[in-house]
């Protein structure tokens, strides 16, 4: 019997402990995705505004069906994204000289911007769907020990929600200042310049969100988790002879 348990646990392991791609997928599939399809369409292939806002849709808008569906709750970044596009298709239609064109690339990336901070506002950061599971890992113990944190009962919660919002804060701030380098570059730099700049921009935000976000939040964060799920292993014993 013991040696069966033995074995199960280890059959069971790669699930506990899914690939760094694993924990990603959430942020990969609803931001980068959409993100970089609009961008590679538009700027690669030559595709027109239209045509690459109406592709890059088709994950956003699978990904929202797909929860509302399975899950039965709207995806918070899907949702976003898919509503971005629409309202950017809608826009396409507004003529005008190739800067205001260029100038209107931005509006992607600030209307996410103003997404993420209004979630922040609110108090339901949106960067968590893809924070989550790079610090969770798919193990049960830090799952467990993330929703005490964000519950408010631990001793580190307050101090764990701060730098939650913090890394949300961070990505929503740098894509506002993408979109702001955006405009103004639109109307003060050569446009042939500002087509392979703005992608530059866009670049340099989420480099800003990786490398901010990970010193400021992530680090903390994961020292946070890992400490509270250590707290909590160390009395399990005793809780188990308990409930037994």
């Amino acid at each position: 019997m013991t040696k069966n348990t033995g074995t199960q646990g280890r059959t069971e392991q790669p699930k506990q402990n899914p690939s760094v791609l694993d924990n990603l997928m959430p942020l990969i599939v609803d931001v980068a995705v959409p993100l970089g399809s609009y961008y590679l369409l538009k700027d690669a292939f030559g595709m027109s505004t239209f045509a690459a806002l109406a592709w890059s849709s088709v994950v956003p808008a699978a990904r929202t069906v797909w929860s509302l569906v399975r899950e039965r709750k709207a995806n918070g970044l899907a949702g976003l994204i898919l509503a971005v596009n629409l309202v950017s298709l809608l826009l396409t239609f507004v003529s005008g000289d190739p800067r205001l064109m260029l100038a209107k690339d931005g509006a992607v990336s600030s209307t996410v911007a103003i997404g993420i901070l209004l979630s922040v506002r609110l108090g339901r950061p949106m960067m968590t769907a893809g924070l989550k599971p790079f610090l969770v890992k798919g193990d049960a113990a830090r799952e467990a020990a993330w929703a005490r944190l964000t519950s408010g009962v631990a001793a580190r919660s307050a101090e764990f929600l701060r730098k939650e919002r913090a890394y949300s804060v961070v990505w929503g701030l740098a894509l506002l200042a993408e979109c702001v380098a955006r405009v103004v570059g639109a109307y003060t730099i050569p446009a042939d310049t500002m087509v392979w700049l703005g992608t530059v921009f866009l670049l340099g935000a989420i480099g800003i969100g990786v490398v901010v976000g990970g010193g400021l939040a992530i680090e903390p964060m994961e020292k946070m988790l890992t400490a509270e799920t250590e707290a909590e292993q160390a009395g399990q014993p005793t809780e188990a002879a308990v409930a037994a």
